[in-house]
């Protein structure tokens, strides 16, 4: 059954490093294939894409400085994870972005956050998503387990563990979207998510089913196509132009897709919301 609705857009605040530095020199993840050339300048321009796309519909961007040795900082959803001007920043499984949490934190600081650091190993927005209320957290690749227990601790929020199971959807924020970004008492209690099914073990599908029965389930293509790894205001979804399937099911429950495309940072396996970290005051 199709499900409409009025949606309304709500003003977000993102935090977004441009890719000045953007290479793809190692591999954590099945997309980074070191041999494989890369352009900074298109991933450059893809950027510049996205934020101009968000800056137009009337969302506030502000920016972090990219160091010339940490290429993977453009995607700044792992650079923490923030609630009402606090920000649970990271500490990186690989080593090769661990460098990364410092600059977070320091930035968080000088710009009046409150800043946590965490005992567990966590990479962020990327694991942790916020519907309502509740934490979606992600685990299977990245983020542990005991992670979940210390963000739940951290805001004093209700937390559901999701396991992840396809190497290729290795964070939670590539095979699960928030559509509804709205917190306590207003926000939207159905249709608040889309997901793909088959990047998730069958407790965690049965957890999205109870608890989100009218989400909308994204095929396989389009989570191939990384449209999952999508940004909304609740109204205008940013989502990757190949995710056809994806966008239609947006615009059949009242979204209104905006396709970006950021192919050039797929190959260090990230996509729209890899680079853009929620700023909630």
């Amino acid at each position: 059954m199709t499900i409409t609705a009025s949606r309304t857009a709500h003003r977000r605040r993102y935090l977004m490093c441009r890719p000045d530095h953007f290479t793809v020199r190692y591999s954590i993840n099945p997309w980074m294939v070191p041999s494989r050339p890369t352009d900074t300048g298109r991933a450059v321009r893809q950027w510049q894409a996205l934020y101009d796309a968000y800056v137009a519909l009337g969302h506030e961007v502000e920016l972090i400085d990219q160091v010339p040795d940490l290429p993977d900082m453009v995607y700044t959803a792992n650079g923490g994870f923030v609630i009402g001007g606090r920000a649970y920043v990271p500490s990186f499984r690989y080593a090769e972005r661990r460098p990364e949490s410092a600059f977070f934190a320091r930035w968080f600081a000088e710009h009046g956050f409150e800043v946590v650091e965490p005992a567990e190993v966590n990479e962020g927005e990327g694991d942790f998503l916020l519907v309502g209320d509740t934490i979606l957290a992600g685990t299977g690749f990245r983020s542990t387990g005991d992670s979940h227990r210390e963000v739940g601790e951290v805001f004093d929020r209700e937390v559901l563990s999701l396991t992840l199971t396809d190497p290729r959807f290795y964070h939670l924020d590539t095979a699960l979207t928030v559509l509804d970004p709205v917190e306590g008492p207003d926000a939207v209690e159905h249709a608040t998510i889309a997901y793909l099914p088959s990047a998730f073990d069958a407790t965690s599908r049965g957890i999205l089913q109870e608890r989100y029965p009218d989400a909308i389930r994204v095929a396989d293509l389009d989570g191939d196509a990384f449209g999952l790894n999508a940004a909304s205001d609740g109204l205008h979804v940013f989502v990757s132009p190949r995710a056809t399937g994806f966008a239609a099911q947006l615009a059949e429950r009242g979204y209104r897709p905006v396709p970006v495309d950021l192919s050039e940072l797929l190959l260090g396996g990230g996509g729209i919301k890899c680079c853009t970290l929620e700023l909630r005051g």
